[in-house]
């Protein structure tokens, strides 16, 4: 079951965080230690991750299809890696148009509509299946602390507004190993949205002579219609109040709002519950693509229902410095394949 961030990890360190630091080192080390156990695959095909260096979202699904936009403008077929969180396809399979998230995942679904998309808990399996296929180079969404393959190019995504939380590893913070450990297999830096508390680890990227690149997440299409009706935004996702954030400041106005953990599965009762409340309230419900994809299609139960009554707010990755990114993703892509 999905588990909500503590929210003591977005805050400076205090007893509690101290306390569970011995586990933290232990968590750490045995991180350190399966990665040096594993001999990682080397594809034939170029391989650019999109990762982070904490537990939870930042914005890895978005750029990865953003990412994916840019290398077709480059002329090359991308093909995405994932491991389908929240699915129980462990594959590797390539996923096709008509699986459900519960089979493949909620970000796979969003993937797949922009390129093709591998399902697979073993990486290195997951990019053979790839090299079968007319792709011409790998985009993994997720995975850069995953050991089994080799990556050409890792771009570190990072929120502005959240930065690194108390810079701790786990269970003690978000990060998923120590911060020294993963600075060097990093090859760039994407800061989403506005805020300073990312600025230490931009400096720190910056001394290292390794880009550090902007972007914002900015909604799809003509986004008037959140102001036709007052919102009430629900979600189940990493950091919620981001989406809410954005929907205010698209226009909406709203009357309430309901949280869930990151790929919540969401119940006949929650469902009937949130549209009670739009009725009660006469509002509109919005929530993010990775929810709406969750809900079951016209199956006579209220989550279908949900889906038909709610609408999802559509979000693009735009890059402040699109002709620099695209320039380094070249780069990495030649080095690869003259190297």
């Amino acid at each position: 079951m999905p588990l909500r961030a503590p929210f003591w990890w977005y805050r400076r360190a205090g007893v509690l965080a101290s306390a569970l630091s011995p586990l933290a080192a232990i968590y750490g080390r045995m991180a350190e230690r399966k990665a040096a156990e594993v001999k990682p695959y080397r594809s034939r095909l170029p391989v650019i991750c999109i990762g982070n260096f904490t537990v939870g979202g930042g914005g890895k699904t978005p750029t990865a299809i953003a990412v994916a936009e840019v290398l077709k403008e480059a002329g090359e077929r991308p093909c995405f890696l994932t491991r389908g969180y929240g699915g129980k396809v462990q594959g590797p399979v390539l996923a096709t148009e008509g699986q459900s998230a519960a089979e493949i995942g909620d970000e796979t679904l969003l993937l797949l509509a922009h390129a093709p998309t591998v399902v697979s808990a073993d990486r290195a399996a997951g990019a053979k299946l790839i090299e079968g296929t007319d792709a011409t180079v790998i985009v993994m969404d997720d995975g850069f602390q995953n050991p089994q393959l080799v990556k050409d190019f890792s771009l570190i995504v990072v929120d502005s507004q959240v930065g690194l939380g108390n810079g701790l590893v786990m269970p003690a913070g978000p990060l998923r190993a120590p911060l020294d450990k993963q600075m060097p297999s990093a090859d760039a830096l994407l800061l989403i949205g506005d805020g300073g508390r990312a600025a230490p680890l931009a400096k720190s990227f910056e001394a290292a002579n390794k880009p550090v690149l902007k972007a914002r997440m900015a909604p799809r299409g003509d986004g008037r219609w959140l102001g036709v009706l007052p919102v009430i935004g629900f979600a189940g996702i990493a950091n919620p109040k981001k989406f809410y954030a954005t929907l205010s400041q698209n226009g909406a106005r709203l009357t309430g709002t309901r949280s869930f953990p990151d790929h919540h599965p969401y119940t006949e009762r929650q469902a009937e519950r949130l549209l009670r409340w739009a009725r009660e309230w006469n509002a509109m419900l919005v929530t993010t693509e990775k929810d709406w994809v969750r809900l079951p299609e016209d199956d006579g139960t209220a989550l279908s229902e949900l889906r038909f009554r709610s609408r999802p707010l559509l979000i693009a990755i735009e890059f402040g410095e699109g002709n620099r990114l695209k320039r380094l993703l070249v780069e990495a892509i030649e080095k690869r394949r003259t190297g």
